[in-house]
């Protein structure tokens, strides 16, 4: 008896899985579950996807002209003229539904294409009783009212606008159409691109753990004032000149090759990627920038400069887009302490530990002076940042991730703007690099050297002034003598390097009677406890300047 309810039991379970797997596959093709059930489908879409899309372009000269269309239509918030058109404006407007509201006879956008010519009068493969239709702008979609496309990962469920010919999109799932809208935009300005993301949004990816690597090393290139536009930018103070120059095409290829010849652990942007007085959709060059590390799948982190938010995004909207992007560590930081990007980086030690064997901290400079007439010139880190700084390096040093470490733990700083101590010529060490221009630190001086030696941080590194790449080496003020300065210098921890890593961008400036651009390396062996920095210059092939910075974990001026 028993052995027949069991069998009996099985049986009954199969024949249920076998219907539910009917039903659900006869749901993909002919959508027989109610809107409830078929929600819990593992082929629903959860969000969103197109029903629509159009280009509106309105003119102050036609009354009759408007870009506000009705309220079942989502306007992408971006003139496509980039606001360089006196007369007219123009906007991507979208309509997109949940996949359970969807009516029988609502369409489904399962392709764009840009062009005169309709794309059906080429394309063999269309699914089903989708049918290409025209809208303003060149844009012909691709729709169809099956009852399984909306499930299907060819149903476009997210639109964007991007700029210029050389414009990508490193989100997942996302791609932009080669062509750009049919408008009369100015010759001069880069070109509208509609950007699209199919399928299911994906899950937002997990951000990656720098380690040491195998052999004990780890690289960082830091890269500085790539000064990135929106289209392909204008070159400043090229060297060696040339007939024909686009700063973002040189400044993307010449770090490229960086990357490719070093391939370094972990990239560090240490300020001003976007040059935002030509960059009127940050969003474009921001992009630009984060697809070289991307498409290599480099873990990467920024702090920004005094020209990142100049364009059409804030601090915080461009932090909130980039924390989102694959392989990126940045992060916003504490709201509660100036600025914004003030965090820090655990790259952890070899193998399977979990120790940290190495620190970055970064610190937000800021932009221009809160008080030009008693300190000109530029921003300095705040004290809720240096007590941030201070409560965040003795708390890490006081964990058993750090204090179990079996070597030399090393700790560093990147920040964009110069500390005032950059300034002092008779502390740079010679072979270094070259001071070019006078250091442009800010004019109040608010002791965050001293704060960085007492923690026994080894070397801070930072950009803003182009055609300096020097490095200083410095020791705690004479007027401190603190326990913690005390402690810091017995372990040989009392001196500081403070470098530069130049400019790498041809959107900003450098003159100066001639400068290349160039990236800063930094190489570390934590098993030796060696740290050694050199320098990449565009179109040279050795290594510039090359020092050791510690030696056994002890700081030395030079070597």
């Amino acid at each position: 008896m028993p052995r027949r309810i069991v069998r009996t039991s099985i049986q009954l379970f199969v024949v249920v899985c076998l219907a539910l797997a009917t039903i659900f596959f006869l749901d993909t093709r002919y959508r027989v579950l109610p809107a409830k059930l078929h929600a819990w489908s593992p082929i629903h879409h959860a969000g969103y996807v197109v029903t629509d899309i159009t280009v509106t372009v309105c003119s102050i000269a036609s009354v009759l002209s408007t870009c506000e269309l009705s309220e079942e239509w989502h306007r992408i918030e971006k003139d496509l003229y980039l606001g360089r058109s006196w007369l007219s404006t123009a906007y991507v407007y979208v309509q997109r539904k949940k996949e359970e509201n969807l009516l029988d006879t609502d369409p489904v956008v399962l392709d764009v294409r840009v062009g005169r010519i309709n794309p059906g009068l080429e394309d063999k493969e269309q699914q089903g009783n989708a049918k290409w239709e025209s809208r303003p702008g060149g844009l012909w979609l691709l729709r169809s009212t099956s009852p399984h496309v909306a499930d299907s990962n060819n149903a476009i469920t997210a639109v964007d606008v991007l700029y210029g010919p050389d414009a990508v999109d490193p989100r997942l799932g996302w791609s932009v159409r080669a062509s750009s809208l049919l408008l009369n935009v100015d010759k001069d300005a880069p070109e509208p691109r509609i950007s699209l993301r199919k399928g299911q949004p994906p899950k937002p990816p997990a951000k990656p753990q720098p380690r040491i690597g195998h052999d004990g090393r780890f690289k960082i290139v830091q890269v500085s004032d790539m000064h990135l536009a929106t289209g392909l930018g204008i070159c400043r103070d090229e060297f060696p000149a040339t007939d024909h120059c686009e700063a973002d095409i040189r400044t993307l290829e010449f770090v490229s090759e960086v990357l490719d010849t070093e391939k370094p652990d972990l990239v560090i942007l240490s300020g001003d990627q976007i040059n935002g007085e030509t960059a009127p959709d940050s969003q474009t060059a921001l992009f630009k920038m984060a697809d070289l590390f991307v498409s290599r799948k480099i873990p990467y982190a920024l702090i920004f400069g005094n020209h990142d938010d100049s364009g059409s995004m804030s601090r915080e909207a461009l932090m909130e887009l980039v924390e989102g992007l694959p392989y990126s560590l940045s992060e916003r930081g504490s709201p509660a302490i100036d600025g914004v990007g003030n965090y820090y980086i655990e790259v952890l030690a070899r193998g399977g530990l979990h120790h940290s064997a190495l620190t970055l901290y970064m610190l937000d400079t800021h932009a221009y002076s809160p008080d030009e007439s008693k300190f000109k010139g530029y921003d300095w880190i705040k004290p809720s940042q240096i007590t941030w700084f201070h409560d965040t390096a003795s708390t890490l040093k006081a964990s058993t991730e750090h204090k179990d470490y079996a070597h030399h733990h090393l700790d560093m700083a990147f920040i964009h703007i110069p500390l005032p101590e950059y300034g002092i010529p008779e502390k740079m060490i010679k072979g270094s690099g070259e001071w070019r221009e006078p250091p442009t630190a800010p004019g109040f001086n608010s002791g965050f050297k001293n704060a960085l030696i007492e923690q026994g941080v080894f070397a801070v590194s930072c950009g803003h002034d182009h055609v300096n790449d020097y490095c200083n080496v410095d020791s705690h003020s004479e007027s401190e003598n603190s326990a913690t300065t005390s402690d810091a210098s017995k372990a040989g921890r009392g001196k500081l390097w403070m470098c530069y890593a130049g400019g790498s961008g041809y959107g900003g400036y450098a003159g100066y009677g001639g400068f290349k651009r160039r990236v800063r390396v930094w190489e570390f062996d934590m098993t030796e406890g060696h740290v050694e920095t050199w320098k990449r210059v565009d179109g040279e092939k050795e290594r510039h300047d090359h020092k050791r910075v510690v030696r056994n974990g002890q700081v030395i001026d030079a070597e």
